[in-house]
């Protein structure tokens, strides 16, 4: 063993590892209304700048490691995300929309490169390496699905000056793709303890994918912090999901849901019933208790690593987000911790080993967190019908009343969809104020801007056909208390019939639009517990959902009609042909000889008469002998 080489590995473990904490997870449950519980799973781990160049990793992962080195990426942003966050009744989005991905797989990453051909190249060598690592479909993310952001994303590490002109952003998705427990697994190995203790012994892919709403995000960006001398290559991975009580409590051997026996229902007492076999069932699902065993199906089994930080004062793993007459209830050995800087949250310091179980009881619905506002909320669809044209509609509502919003909105469109970007129209109407704020310095009904200036700014880049989509990208602003319904047509082309999927009347997936909140949004907005984790570029980020494009789809039996026809016309044609070329005809006068045929049958005719002769000469004489 080389000596030198592990005492200097020593060295940088104790001045960096320890002087700057290699590994943190944390948990944070926040109940919901009705009935569903937000668990916003959170693991951090980090290299020294020096250590991760040599490749001497501890906690961070080293399969990602090399692939970014190998493709030169120095910040990545990976998402894989299912099902809708329904902003109306949870609120604000966890992290601000930082960590959330739009439906499927998105990615998006800086590689340092001279030219953008080179960047290109050393993209699609990352997405190939990453779709091998996750068993992902990622490997089909080529130019058609590849789009480079002008004003949506900004680098979330701290990167030299020197080298920002060479990164190039680079930014993909997979609307289609199905996140399964093939993803989760390489997840959780990426982690120190792979998922066998920690919070991370919570995560099992049937109730990951059981949720209402889940996204899995893994971030990995240059740190450097002020008290550092050394930068640090640190990765965030994040797992947030919503879970439903009632269908989490479900035993797994029988997932159906059943009615209620009628012993077990509470009917509404403010009603009349003409008999006893009446009832009108209260809603009970807004006051359901719930324990980690019910909702994730295990507890957690200890700590993952003992705390390596510059004090003795470990972050505590497990947060609850709510009031303080929320009531909870936890196994022995547990430490609470409050922060007057959040008043709505209470975080436990567990022991190292050990099971730890919690438990939220029965509480009427005053007792969890209010429902915060967020700062927009966005739809989108689409419009028209038809095979050959159509458009798209998108409504963006500024909920206050009193501050305006500031906003990013980006689209990526496949080719074979073209928008005509001269019908793009915009149009803001006021919201239906209520009587609360008459006061305010917007009433309803008076918009304070004009609709042709609600788009500030627009870069938009046009698809190619099979080459690359289209790109559109606007800086919009809307009034307090309005509606800006945005749209524009767009026409679709008709695909070669093998570039349909096996699937072709189901129709395509198409990207969901992706909002870069600009302006930072009030304390009061924080719904939930934890840090971006960085700078986020504003006030967060929104997805709306994907959409379903259907499109002209061909007769694909007439295909095997059209090759069973021709043959049969070929063949018979073929037939007739080749006859009349080899065959040659002649009459009997012309033939040389019976031949082989020939003698066979004037032999077979001969026995015949023999035959024949015997017999009418038998019966001659069969009748002389009477007549005598």
């Amino acid at each position: 063993m080389n000596l030198p080489y592990f005492f200097f590995s020593v060295f940088l473990f104790i001045k960096f590892g320890l002087a700057f904490p290699s590994y943190s997870e944390r948990l944070v449950l926040q109940p919901l209304v009705p009935a569903s519980v937000l668990a916003s799973f959170n693991f951090r781990s980090n290299a020294s700048r020096s250590a991760y160049e040599q490749q001497h990793f501890q906690h961070f992962p080293r399969s990602l490691g090399q692939i970014l080195q190998h493709a030169h990426a120095k910040e990545l942003h990976l998402r894989f995300s299912t099902g809708r966050w329904d902003a109306e009744s949870w609120g604000t989005r966890p992290w601000d929309g930082v960590k959330e991905g739009g439906t499927g797989v998105e990615i998006w990453a800086w590689v340092e490169a001279s030219t953008e051909d080179e960047a290109f190249s050393r993209w699609i060598t990352l997405n190939n390496a990453l779709a091998g690592l996750f068993c992902a479909s990622m490997n089909f993310i080529d130019s058609t699905r590849t789009t480079r952001p002008v004003m949506t994303f900004e680098p979330l590490g701290d990167h030299a000056n020197d080298t920002t002109s060479e990164l190039h952003l680079l930014h993909g998705t997979l609307p289609r793709e199905v996140v399964c427990t093939e993803n989760l697994t390489p997840f959780l190995k990426l982690l120190p303890c792979k998922g066998k203790a920690g919070i991370s012994s919570l995560l099992d892919g049937h109730k990951l994918f059981d949720s209402t709403w889940q996204t899995m995000s893994i971030d990995v960006r240059p740190v450097c912090p002020s008290d550092q001398a050394e930068c640090i290559m640190e990765i965030e991975q994040t797992v947030d999901m919503v879970l439903d009580i009632e269908r989490s409590k479900r035993p797994r051997d029988d997932p159906i849901p059943r009615p209620l026996p009628h012993d077990k229902l509470v009917c509404d007492t403010n009603k009349t019933y003409p008999d006893a076999n009446h009832c009108y069932p209260l809603d009970l699902s807004e006051t359901q208790s719930f324990t980690l065993k019910e909702l994730f199906g295990r507890a957690i089994q200890g700590t993952c690593l003992s705390y390596q930080g510059p004090d003795n004062n470990p972050p505590p793993p497990i947060c609850i987000s709510g009031p303080p007459t929320l009531d909870v209830f936890t196994t022995g050995g547990v430490t609470e911790h409050k922060t007057p800087s959040e008043p709505l949250s209470r975080c436990l310091s567990i022991p190292e080993t050990g099971e730890f179980e919690l438990l939220v009881p029965k509480q009427p619905p005053d007792h969890f967190a209010p429902v915060s506002t967020p700062l927009l909320y966005a739809e989108r669809s689409t419009t028209g019908h038809g095979q050959e044209r159509g458009g798209v509609r998108v409504l963006l509502t500024n909920p206050s009343h009193v501050d305006t919003v500031s906003f990013v909105y980006f689209e990526t469109l496949p080719w074979f969809m073209k928008p005509y970007l001269h019908t793009l129209k915009s149009s803001i109407s006021p919201l239906v104020s209520p009587s609360s704020s008459s006061s305010s310095s917007n009433p309803a009904g008076k918009p304070s801007t004009k609709n042709e200036d609600a788009i500030k700014e627009m870069y938009y880049r046009p698809g190619l056909d099979r080459t690359r989509g289209s790109q559109l990208e606007l800086l919009i602003t809307i009034p307090a208390a309005s509606t800006l319904s945005l749209g524009y047509d767009f026409e679709k082309a008709i695909l070669r019939y093998t570039e349909y999927p096996p699937d072709a009347n189901r129709g395509r997936d198409v990207a969901p639009a992706v909002i870069r909140l600009l302006s930072s949004p009030p304390s009061s907005h924080s719904g939930h517990v934890g840090e971006t984790g960085g700078r986020s570029g504003g006030g967060g980020y929104i997805r709306t959902t994907s959409l379903m494009l259907p499109l002209p789809t061909p007769d694909f039996s007439m295909p095997y009609n059209v090759i069973i026809l021709t043959s049969t016309v070929i063949a018979l044609a073929f037939g007739t042909v080749y006859n009349m070329l080899v065959r040659r005809f002649v009459g009997g006068e012309e033939s040389e000889g019976p031949g082989l045929v020939g003698v066979v049958v004037g032999k077979v005719r001969g026995i015949v008469k023999g035959v024949v002769g015997k017999i009418k000469r038998k019966r001659g004489e069969e009748r002389e002998k009477k007549e005598q």
